[in-house]
């Protein structure tokens, strides 16, 4: 335990500054001769803490107190002054009090050993007294060393406890989120976007470039279809050609050996378009020879097949008559073509050359009976043909005056 008196010698009176100014000369001297307001407060206080001083000896402690509180007040760092309240208030057994000064003096001097000595035994007292002081208020550590007594400053560093710890984490943590959200996703995101775009933008440039190749190789077909077509189509003329002029031959020589029938029918294969000029005047010179006695042989044999029933044969036969001239016999080979498909229950080419019947030859018995078969196609199929249909339909046309031809059969 500290021994008052004993401290309190340590304390000695301070210099008044008056005095020292018979030692001070040049500049120091002009510098203070210059601030006399200040050095007047300076030994006002000084004299003050003086007198706090000798009361102390005199055991005026109150007094002493009061005149400490004085000069504090003109001068608050002064680290003696707030030692020495505090060792008259820890004398008189205000530890709280004490504790107050004695902080000031620690916040003003951390490392003051003096104060540091005092502030342990604030502590010593008030444990013995049982007076509890703020932990906040306690600004030493002490231990022992052999048969000396340490005492430092505490340390600023507090030890965290498990739930600060935990905490600190959690904050830590937390913090780590926020930057990974607000720096790190957003770079992320934004090289994931530009990436993607990359990609989009090879992908279609990938993509324009097959479609060129598409394009070119569609190009490439095109241009092979049309020229196996113009082959294909050069091919079919020649082989038309050629068949042509093989029916050419055919009729010739058929006329040649007096045979106009099978002359005719091999004119009928001819198309006079793929003959050059030499070979047309050969087809006009034959056609013209055979013409009017194959019409005349092939009417003649039609018409029987149609009297037999054998309609198929008497339309293929007609259709040649039809093909070589439309109007041969005033229009009853066009006329009986109609009745042999309508009676083999061709209907489509029957309305077809009932039709034309009707309308090259107005007027008369073959474009009336034309005319109620295409009516009769509009409600109901028309009727099947039996033997005797073909003697009431082998009238003569009389609305023409036509006394027809007793060498063709149906011509009355």
């Amino acid at each position: 335990m500290l021994d008052f008196n004993e401290e309190l010698a340590k304390f000695q009176p301070c210099a008044d500054l008056e005095e020292a100014e018979e030692n001070i000369y040049g500049k120091e001297l002009e510098e203070i001769k210059k601030n006399k307001t200040e050095l007047y407060k300076a030994n006002q206080m000084i004299k003050k803490y003086n007198q706090a001083l000798l009361y102390c000896h005199q055991d005026s402690r109150d007094m002493a107190i009061i005149q400490l509180k004085k000069v504090l007040s003109m001068n608050p760092k002064m680290v003696q002054g707030h030692q020495l309240l505090g060792l008259l208030y820890l004398e008189e057994g205000n530890y709280e009090q004490a504790a107050k000064a004695l902080e000031k003096a620690h916040a003003i001097d951390t490392n003051n050993t003096t104060t540091l000595r005092y502030m342990k035994e604030l502590d010593d007292r008030a444990k013995e007294s049982g007076t509890t002081l703020k932990d906040k208020n306690k600004k030493t550590v002490s231990y022992q060393s052999g048969n000396d007594t340490i005492i430092r400053p505490v340390s600023n560093f507090k030890e965290s406890s498990s739930g600060s710890t935990v905490l600190n984490i959690a904050i830590g943590l937390i913090v780590g989120v926020l930057i990974t959200c607000f720096l790190v996703v957003p770079g992320v995101r934004q090289s994931a976007k530009s990436n993607a775009k990359n990609e989009v933008l090879q992908a279609n440039d990938s993509l324009s470039s097959k479609n060129q190749e598409i394009k070119t190789l569609q190009a490439k077909v095109d241009e092979l279809n049309g020229k196996i077509s113009d082959e294909q189509n050069s091919a079919d003329s020649a082989d038309g050609k050629v068949a042509t002029y093989q029916q050419l031959l055919t009729a010739y020589a058929a006329y040649r050996d007096g045979n106009k029938t099978a002359a005719g029918d091999a004119l009928g294969n001819v198309n006079a378009e793929y003959l050059d000029d030499e070979s047309k005047k050969i087809y006009d010179a034959v056609n013209s020879e055979v013409n009017s006695e194959y019409l005349a042989s092939t009417y003649q044999d039609a018409y029987q097949k149609y009297s037999s029933l054998n309609y198929a044969e008497a339309a293929a036969g007609f259709q040649k008559i039809i093909d070589m001239d439309e109007n041969y016999h005033d229009g009853y080979a066009l006329y009986y073509l109609a009745q042999s498909y309508r009676k083999n229950n061709d209907i489509d080419n029957a309305r077809t050359y009932y039709q034309k019947v009707v309308e090259l030859y107005p007027n008369t018995e073959r474009s009336s009976r034309a005319q109620k078969y295409l009516d009769e196609f509009g409600t109901a199929e028309a009727d099947t043909a039996n033997p005797d249909d073909a003697a009431d339909e082998n009238t003569r046309d009389t609305t023409t005056g036509d006394t027809g031809n007793t060498d063709i059969p149906g011509i009355e």
